[in-house]
């Protein structure tokens, strides 16, 4: 028998996962509701990410070297002196980026069906297949044909608000919602964003999270994230970080008003049966930074990696049990790396005091140096003990003189 595995959206988790699959000669389908959706997003992928997943220079629109961050009190600090001269953060619009990794993966043999997956029935044993049943939507009506396709694998890549989650009743999580708005700048305002984002931290901006400024192909994202899900107060935050950045965006015109919820922890249940969910629809974002799009690619590839390994390239149908080893795996690589991030949240998030305090303590070269690598290389990097001592006690320091340790 050959496996039949099918992917459920084709973003970068998608994406990647398809790709894996079909290298190993595995038959993979992969489901897209709107090919050309552009997901509202800071769009900043690590340096590891261009590498890891062969990402070409013009899928970069701007390679950021130098970071702001700005206190409640609009005290800055840059951040990326530490930077050597081969390393930048790289900002990509959502709709290049995963139009490129879509369209590899059919290249190289998946089958690219834009459709939108309504249901998910359930087989009766552990060798019947899956039935999906979706809205063929490749004639360009709105409501489409309905079509059932019958697999062994279902992937749920289908982000936050998952269809695949709901059919196997992975429970819910709670999310953030991230709003933007794109803003095109006259050049010489543009020039300054040339290589530079900013991050703005402020109950003004957002009670829970940080908001941003983001260099584009020819445009600025100006956003903000936060828990508080609510409209009057996401427009309340968003009028914020215009006041904040409002010297930066004279003469800027609005080019795009978008928003997207962003998970806050992963679900409860990430695989059931033989069906797995990757990327946001699994909740891998994480906290402080909100990054989303190397760990949503990253957990799609070890999935579809762990499918290829213990099915034998496709030879046998892999247990629950085999897609569980891929959220082992998951969970040792990256388990330090969400649990710091959420403490980082915990403590230097939750008042002005303790934002100040922090923004002070990045201006420390070796904090720098440390997130910095973090960042870009996805590793808890471990410093040089004598560093990481000095690092503690900056950063109690830090919150001793904001008097932020008070709970």
């Amino acid at each position: 028998m050959a496996l039949r595995v099918a992917v459920v959206g084709s973003g970068p988790a998608g994406s990647s996962a398809a790709e894996t699959l079909v290298k190993a000669g595995i038959e993979t389908y992969l489901f897209e509701r709107k090919l050309d959706n552009a997901k509202p997003c800071g769009g900043a992928i690590p340096l590891c990410m261009v590498d890891e997943f062969d990402l070409p220079p013009h899928i970069i629109d701007r390679q950021v070297r130098k970071m702001k961050m700005i206190s409640p009190s609009n005290v800055e600090v840059n951040i990326g002196q530490t930077l050597k001269d081969d390393e930048y953060i790289g900002m990509c619009r959502r709709e290049v980026l995963d139009g490129f990794m879509r369209d590899r993966a059919a290249k190289l043999g998946a089958k690219l069906i834009n459709g939108t997956v309504n249901k998910l029935d359930m087989p009766q044993s552990d060798h019947e297949p899956y039935t999906l049943h979706y809205a063929d939507l490749s004639d360009g009506s709105l409501e489409g044909v309905m079509k059932t396709l019958q697999v062994d694998v279902v992937i749920g890549a289908d982000g936050a608000n998952s269809r695949i989650a709901k059919e196997i009743e992975a429970g819910d999580y709670n999310y953030a919602i991230a709003f933007q708005e794109r803003i095109r700048l006259p050049e010489a305002q543009m020039a300054y964003y040339e290589d530079l984002a900013e991050m703005y931290v402020g109950n003004d901006v957002s009670p829970d999270f940080y908001a941003w400024v983001f260099p584009k192909y020819d445009h600025v994202a100006v956003g903000t994230g936060t828990m508080k899900v609510n409209k009057a107060e996401i427009k309340r935050l968003q009028a914020g970080i215009r006041a904040r950045a409002a010297h930066r965006l004279v003469g800027g015109e609005i080019i795009k008003v978008e928003a997207h919820p962003i998970p806050e922890h992963p679900r409860p249940r990430r695989v059931v049966g033989r069906v797995a969910l990757v990327g946001d629809a699994a909740g891998t974002v994480t906290k402080s930074s909100g990054e989303g799009i190397y760990f949503a690619a990253k957990s799609a590839r070890m999935c579809a990696e762990t499918i290829v390994e213990l099915s034998n390239n496709g030879q046998r149908i892999p247990t629950e049990a085999d897609l569980k080893v891929y959220l082992q795996r998951w969970d040792k690589k990256y388990g330090v790396t969400y649990l710091v991030l959420d403490w980082l949240q915990r403590v230097f998030y939750r008042s002005d005091a303790t934002r100040e305090a922090f923004v002070e303590m990045c201006s420390d070269m070796d904090v720098q140096k440390l997130t910095f690598d973090s960042y870009l290389y996805k590793t808890v990097v471990p410093a040089n003990p004598l560093v990481q001592l000095k690092i503690t006690a900056k950063t109690f320091g830090s919150l001793l003189r904001g008097h932020a340790l008070a709970p």
